[in-house]
């Protein structure tokens, strides 16, 4: 579980423990991810695994919020992330992706998309308005995540421990959000938040985690959102997670008394503020993530911690954008 709403997680995996073959094959030092007629079986299975959700978990005008229902969708949703991640931002694609014009990788078989569709988007030329893809999330449940390596995040921070930890909490790992650049606004990051507390309720989700990025490789020049994070919001006790080693960034580079919280705050991107808000803390230290030109944390949100104000808004049910 993100740069107006950057990228929130990285292209990486547990390549290394995982059986290559089972994804695809090598390609330039990258695995090739499955091509879209092996889509197709993933996403039977995550519909299945979703019965009882209604088609539409919500909308707000013409903008509906929705799951993934085909390998289509999936494109869709991965030509988004690129238009974001790699056109707008600082991405370095590899040749893949180049040629695709996709972010994609082997995860997208295995999780559900969340996908905010504006059925009245103004066309790209000539002709009448038509529904297009302008935003989304990834979303991986744990059960599905330990039958196929793990999560996605664990190539970044050591959370296994955290699991453990806690054996009777379900996890749902968010990531590669991000929405097209007219639509980010209060009314596509509701939305899209509808869509998730409606999920996490239909699935009974206990803890919600997911990296979050920082724009810039440098962690020199990022050092007071990074350091107020360490400050205000670092994980503690049960829910205590750090980078791995190899790979670990202190985010301690200011000292307390040192941080305006108010530029901090301005610092941050919108959705990390967002996180903040509903109740989130973050893990110890930061990773570098030179692919996609970013500076990672890892978001740690309990569901019993977020804000009595937030479950009010949405409703207990997820009522509140309910079509």
């Amino acid at each position: 579980m993100p740069k107006a709403m950057p990228k929130y997680t990285t292209p990486k995996g547990f390549l290394a423990m995982m059986d290559p073959r089972g994804w695809g094959e090598r390609f330039q030092g990258n695995i090739v991810p499955l091509a879209p007629r092996r889509l197709k079986p993933a996403l039977r299975l995550r519909r299945a695994e979703n019965s009882g959700l209604p088609m539409t978990l919500g909308r707000i005008g013409s903008l509906e919020v929705r799951l993934a229902r085909t390998a289509k969708d999936v494109k869709k949703a991965q030509k988004l992330r690129y238009q974001v991640f790699y056109e707008e931002m600082a991405a370095v694609p590899n040749a893949l992706s180049l040629f695709s014009k996709r972010d994609r990788d082997e995860y997208d078989t295995l999780c559900d998309h969340l996908l905010v569709i504006d059925h009245d988007a103004p066309p790209k030329s000539f002709g009448k308005p038509a529904p297009r893809v302008v935003g989304t999330y990834r979303l991986l449940r744990q059960e599905i995540a330990e039958r196929h390596g793990g999560f996605y995040s664990a190539s970044e921070f050591a959370i296994e421990p955290l699991i453990s930890a806690h054996p009777g909490r379900r996890f749902l790992e968010l990531g590669r959000s991000c929405v097209l650049a007219p639509y980010r606004n209060k009314r596509t990051v509701e939305l899209l938040w509808h869509g998730i507390w409606t999920y996490v309720l239909h699935h009974r989700i206990d803890v919600m985690l997911g990296c979050a990025s920082l724009e810039g490789t440098d962690p020199s020049r990022l050092a007071l959102p990074l350091a107020f994070l360490h400050h205000h919001a670092t994980a503690a006790g049960e829910w205590s997670v750090k980078a791995v080693p190899e790979r670990y960034v202190s985010m301690n580079r200011i000292g307390k008394e040192g941080i305006d919280a108010k530029a901090a705050l301005h610092g941050l991107p919108p959705l990390i503020k967002g996180y903040l808000r509903l109740g989130a803390c973050f893990g110890d230290g930061a990773v570098v993530d030179h692919q996609f030109g970013t500076t990672d944390v890892l978001v740690i949100l309990p569901v019993e911690k977020i804000s009595e104000r937030y479950v009010g808004h949405f409703g207990p049910g997820a009522e509140r954008h309910a079509a």
